[in-house]
């Protein structure tokens, strides 16, 4: 008998397994206290050293906080290279994200990954002030102290942002008395693309015996590796790249041409920014910190390709592009009144993105319906028209190819007030007030060149007639209308709103040693969330609805078109209410018990018990074709209950060594949809319920020269429970959730059929990977009076499902498991250092997530693959003075 060849599954397990075992136990290169500079420094490392975190709101050993808790210093994140949230989230094994490329990506714990709501499930702060939301700004990771990743929810201090866990990003802070500097340069390529650098640079100036300053700025560039190649006349999935409007004329017809914007390595990034900080001591105990923030980061193309045209190809028709400009200031003044600490944090983030995107394939799906859907492209351009009114005969259609462009405005205010018990106290407890209010204002556009300068267009009729006057046929026959369809500037469909949070909490943490070693800690926090929203959403048909809609400056029914100049003038025909306001307000509390056993002054055990919670929100009503206007129910808030045991040991000075096994419970899963006769538009509903179990570790071990990290995360995340789809109720004229399904049944009277059971019990949750990991070896040595290492590091994940219906994840497919490894070395001197790096050596294709232009049903065979990053190597030299 020939021996088989393994299969690529059994090569990849077997190589996971070997990694590991030649890691003792294994974590991804936490935070050091005391460690080695990036280029290494033998005589300085003797032992893993001690992790200092403020995930509690106060300074103290990673090793003594009973909760699940990974950092990242500032050496190891230059170490891996890491320059924003994509490069961050490969270190961070419980980690993972979506999005289109920097700034338009959100990131996930442990299987939590909700496809729906108005608030995001994972905290982001910068310090001590949230900027958390859906697709967040892609913080410029340089001169910080630390990276802290909190597994799990962190409800009690961090509120309805952190149901599934929090990211901080903590900066450094200014030295009073000490002036010191340093620059960093790095020139970097892409394998198969282009070159790109950056320039970083830092100063810490005291100013007198009570007030420093510290500025951070840098540069950025970088290289494209996407390429936009060509149309072969072609679609990426085989379908014939022209446009055919009406009957097969050729004024009718448009050739799919991207010639004028097709180019190699289009996807770059440029971004500059920086911060100031200064620090006041006015009094003994007593420091007032002010900081600025600021970025503008303009990013180019797609960060993901299709296969169907070729390894990181894609054919774009339009320009993609997102300008991200934001800044956050915010004030901190921590001190002491008698025995008691306080602190006060108050912050004020602004954000302004301007985001152009191609939107080709959506046009391509719905000329492809054939008769019914073609007049919703038919728009006559001026240039073939003669003669007016009655006389008006046009020779040819403009071209109906879309693209969207949009305007979003963020605002956000917060302040919290802390206190702290004194010391001396048998028992410590935090307690707090927290307010945050956020205004977000979406202008958003699904255009069409030239659409606001026709002179008419189609309505459909009956028969296959060509009505009088026109000088081409037009499908399905039909009548022509003077003027446009647009609703404002070239917006076919336009959403100009906005959304307006307020969140308030009052919360307190404690402490209690009910043992000199056996430690009690406890808390609760209680909130209350306010959203409203109001604004216009729709085509022409939607502005001139009169039974819905209101416009504010006259008091009369319906809009006038094209919309008024300022937004928000006309509301949104959607609402049902009279005020044309979308409310949605919510109370109630999350806890956390947990408790911990030092059983010896290196060796703890415990078991945490914590909820979580997202708020709810509203749903506007729904137009059903052929039937009119449904309502749709608000949809619940989401509550995620963590039961977690954990151990956090050091042997000795050199090896290190945490771990925690985790059972979550999410009850009311916020999940999208689209309804069936809803003409494409969705909801966000409740999927029911899922469970996690999960195990999360992390280690270090120093033998002599040699430091071994490695950490990993398992998470088996699924369904617990049939979700059962959504449906109009023609009794109620509501759109509601099925109050039972059955596999293999459709929803009565859906077209086109629609299961019963979106996706059944067990079914696993999208995004998350079963397994992720990160192993690193490291070497420091002399040589010749130089300090040198050398690093090599894996990456390895497993394959994840991308979307929770079924039906939808067998449209779009599963990702791959894959590996990469990464290789880096550098020597230092005095005060310089000069490293050179290769990421994914192999130029592997580890593929991340998918996504598509329109909703998956009808675009999956135009979805594009986000991989990892490809092969990319370069050099880093810095000094510090």
């Amino acid at each position: 008998m020939m021996a088989q060849t393994p299969s690529r599954k059994t090569r990849f397990l077997c190589l996971l397994a070997a990694t590991t075992v030649l890691t003792p136990l294994g974590l991804a290169s936490p935070a050091f206290a005391e460690g080695a500079d990036a280029a290494g420094d033998a005589d300085e490392v003797t032992s893993v050293g001690e992790i200092i975190v403020t995930a509690t709101r106060r300074a103290e050993s990673i090793q003594k906080v009973p909760i699940s808790v990974q950092a990242l210093s500032t050496e190891t994140l230059a170490e891996r290279q890491v320059k924003g949230l994509s490069d961050l989230v490969t270190l961070l094994p419980s980690v993972s994200f979506a999005g289109l490329g920097p700034g338009r990506q959100t990131t996930y714990f442990r299987g939590i990954v909700p496809a729906g709501g108005t608030y995001a499930s994972v905290g982001y702060y910068l310090d001590d002030i949230p900027i958390t939301g859906v697709g967040v700004p892609d913080i410029h990771v340089y001169d910080l102290e630390r990276v802290e990743a909190l597994s799990g929810p962190q409800g009690t201090l961090y509120g309805a942002g952190s149901l599934a866990g929090t990211i901080r990003f903590i900066t450094n802070k200014p030295k009073i008395g000490v002036f010191e500097w340093g620059y960093d340069l790095e020139g970097n390529k892409y394998g198969p693309g282009d070159v790109g650098g950056q320039i970083e640079s830092y100063v810490n100036a005291p100013v007198n015996d009570t007030i420093a300053v510290r500025a951070m700025a840098y540069y950025r560039r970088d290289g494209g590796y996407i390429d936009n190649t060509p149309n072969n006349g072609l679609l990426n999935d085989g379908r014939s790249a022209v446009l055919t409007l009406g009957d097969n004329n050729p004024a009718t017809s448009f050739t799919l041409d991207n010639s004028a914007i097709a180019k190699d390595d289009y996807n770059t990034v440029r971004e500059y920014g920086g911060r100031l900080v200064a620090v006041w001591e006015p009094a003994p105990g007593w420091e007032v910190t002010p900081q600025i923030t600021a970025q503008h980061q303009v990013s180019k193309g797609y960060f993901g390709f299709d296969p169907r045209v070729g390894d990181l190809e894609v054919h774009d028709y339009d320009v993609t592009e997102n300008d991200d400009k934001w800044y956050q200031a915010q004030l901190s003044v921590h001190g002491h009144i008698g025995d008691w600490d306080v602190v006060s944090a108050t912050g004020y983030h602004q954000r302004k993105t301007k985001l152009l995107n191609d939107y080709t394939y959506y046009t391509v799906t719905y000329d492809g319906f054939g008769p019914g859907y073609e007049n919703y492209l038919q728009f006559f351009d001026k240039s073939g028209c003669t003669g007016d009114g009655a006389t008006l005969r046009c020779s040819k259609f403009l071209n109906p190819t879309q693209y969207f462009h949009g305007l979003t405005y963020r605002d956000k205010f917060t302040q919290e007030l802390r206190v702290t018990t004194p010391g001396d106290w048998p028992f410590e407890v935090t307690a707090g007030a927290f307010y945050h209010w956020q205004k977000q204002e979406n202008n958003t556009y699904y255009a069409i060149r030239g659409l606001d300068q026709i002179v008419g267009y189609t309505r459909a009729g009956g028969g296959d007639s060509n009505p009088a006057g026109l000088g081409i046929p037009v499908a399905n026959g039909g009548t022509m209308v003077l003027g446009t369809p647009a609703v404002k500037q070239d917006g076919f469909y336009v959403v100009e709103n906005n959304q307006i949070y307020h969140d308030k909490a009052l919360f307190a943490e404690g402490h209690y040693n009910i043992t000199p070693t056996l430690k009690l800690t406890a808390g609760i926090r209680y909130f209350k969330t306010d959203y409203k929203i109001k604004g216009f959403a729709g085509v022409m048909a939607s502005a001139r609805n009169t039974t819905t809609s209101l416009f504010v400056p006259t008091g009369t029914f319906g809009c006038t078109l094209p919309l008024p100049a300022e937004r928000l003038q006309c509301l949104n025909t959607n609402f049902a209410a009279p005020d044309q306001v979308g409310r949605y307000k919510e109370s109630g509390e999350t806890h956390k018990v947990a408790l911990d056993w030092q059983i010896t002054p290196t060796k703890m055990i415990y078991a945490n018990y914590s909820t979580g919670f997202r708020p709810g929100g509203f749903n506007r009503p729904l137009r059903i074709r052929n039937v009119g206007v449904a309502t749709v129910d608000p949809f619940k808030s989401e509550e995620l209950t963590n039961y977690e045991l954990g151990v956090k040991t050091r042997w000795g000075d050199n090896f290190r060594f945490n771990a925690a096994v985790y059972y979550e419970q999410w009850d009311n899963i916020q999940y999208s949809v689209v309804v069936s006769g809803a003409q494409g538009a969705g909801i966000t509903g409740n999927a029911g319920k899922a469970r996690v179990y999960g195990v999360e570790y992390d280690a270090d071990l120093k033998l002599g020269e040699f430091t071994i990290s490695s950490s990993g995360a398992y998470n088996d995340a699924a369904l617990d429970g049939n979700f059962c789809n959504f449906a109009f109720d023609p009794t109620s004229r509501a759109i509601t959730q099925l109050a039972s399904c059955a596999l293999g049944a459709t929803v009565p009277g859906s077209s086109p059929p629609t299961p019963q059971v979106a996706a059944a019990d067990g079914t696993r949750l999208p995004r998350q990977p079963k397994f992720k990991g990160t192993t690193s070896i490291r070497y420091d040595t002399e040589v010749a009076g130089y300090s040198a290492f050398v690093q090599g590091a894996a990456l390895y994940q497993t394959g994840a499902t991308q979307d929770l219906n079924v039906f939808n994840n067998d449209l779009l497919g599963n990702t791959s498991g894959f590996v990469t490894f990464d290789i880096s070395g550098g020597v230092k001197k005095d005060n310089w250092t000069f490293n050179v790096f290769l990421q994914n050596a192999f130029d592997r294709r580890g593929q991340l997530t998918r996504n598509t232009f329109c909703s998956i049903t009808f675009c999956s065979g135009s979805s594009r693959t986000f991989p990892v990053k490809p092969q990319f190597f370069g050099a880093r030299f810095g000094q510090k003075f």
